[in-house]
């Protein structure tokens, strides 16, 4: 394990905020009233079958109409007075969060860039919603605020095609290919979202994905564990019974999955989420997901005693799995 890590066996995005800013950031989850083309008919209808209402914004700051501004603020007063830092960082969560007219995206992005708390602001995306307006606009943006950084989010879940067109993704392989590229040729630092145990994926699948981003320029990456929520095309068939061969994961074996992707994860490349965590009123299954502390001590409990730590399987091509 690497000193810099700061205890965990794994490169968590806490570590690299404090490595890198001298604190951790918390981040405080925007909705920008994006919508999502795979839900207008642009790139399909209906939007991936696990996808809540909320376009997995669920989380984000119940604000209404209300500005960025209003909704930062409203954000930093969820936090109570627990202690956190001098800075946050401003998530763009909810839907497509490029996925607007420039003049519009520009205002949002300033609004939030402005703040002198805001150290950053991430925005979830989809690959497809990359145009290269879009990308002169965040390269605007970079260089009229050279001390604050700006990450891009990618819904990339599998790289199995197969998978992807049952989730209803909407796109293709290669679509993700060049949006990353041209990120990465810009310096703008991209995030993956890859999730564990969508129907029809074995464990095996589920490692080729986070190999496969080895190979990237990806500067982090989600592990978000699949979850079966209400008013979703996955959770009537879950409950319809239209998925027989189908089982979420047990707490046990997500933990195994999870594990050996941190393996065979690069060392260096940043961990933002190791589970994530379904609302309450809406999730279906797995319950024992809701409890995200127990979780995460479970994880680190079990790669403390089978002494493994991100990157161990990473030289490797024959590198097994701990059990």
């Amino acid at each position: 394990m690497h000193t810099n890590w700061h205890g965990k066996p794994y490169y968590s995005v806490d570590a690299y905020l404090k490595n890198t800013y001298g604190e951790k950031y918390y981040k405080i989850a925007l909705d920008g009233g994006f919508s999502c083309p795979n839900r207008d008919g642009r790139a399909g209808s209906g939007g991936c079958i696990f996808c809540s209402a909320g376009g997995s914004g669920d989380f984000a700051v119940n604000a209404g109409p209300d500005s960025i501004e209003d909704q930062l603020q409203a954000g930093r007063r969820l936090f109570g007075d627990k202690k956190t830092g001098t800075h946050f960082i401003a998530y763009f969560q909810a839907y497509t969060g490029t996925y607007a007219p420039i003049a519009y995206l520009r205002d949002i992005y300033t609004a939030a860039l402005k703040q002198p708390e805001i150290g950053g602001i991430s925005i979830a995306t989809r690959p497809d919603c990359l145009p290269d307006e879009v990308l002169a606009l965040l390269t605007e943006l970079k260089a009229a605020y050279p001390r604050k950084f700006i990450w891009i989010e990618l819904g990339l879940q599998t790289i199995h095609e197969k998978t992807a067109a049952f989730c209803n993704r909407g796109y293709a392989l290669p679509v993700f290919d060049k949006a990353i590229k041209k990120l990465d040729a810009l310096a703008i630092p991209t995030i993956v979202h890859v999730i564990l145990g969508l129907p029809g994926e074995t464990p095996e699948m589920m490692y080729e994905t986070c190999s496969y981003l080895n190979h990237t320029p990806a500067f982090g990456i989600k592990l978000q564990l699949l979850h079966v929520l209400k008013d979703t095309a996955l959770g009537e068939a879950y409950l319809s019974g239209g998925l027989s061969d189908f089982e979420v994961l047990s707490q046990q074996k997500y933990t195994d999955i999870l594990i050996h992707c941190l393996e065979i994860l690069r060392p260096d490349m940043v961990v933002h989420r190791l589970t994530g965590d379904g609302p309450k009123n809406i999730t279906i299954a797995p319950l024992w997901s809701l409890n995200k502390r127990n979780v995460l001590n479970t994880l680190h409990a079990a790669m403390k005693q089978r002494d493994t730590y991100q990157g161990r399987c990473y030289h490797d091509a024959g590198c097994t799995h701990t059990l």
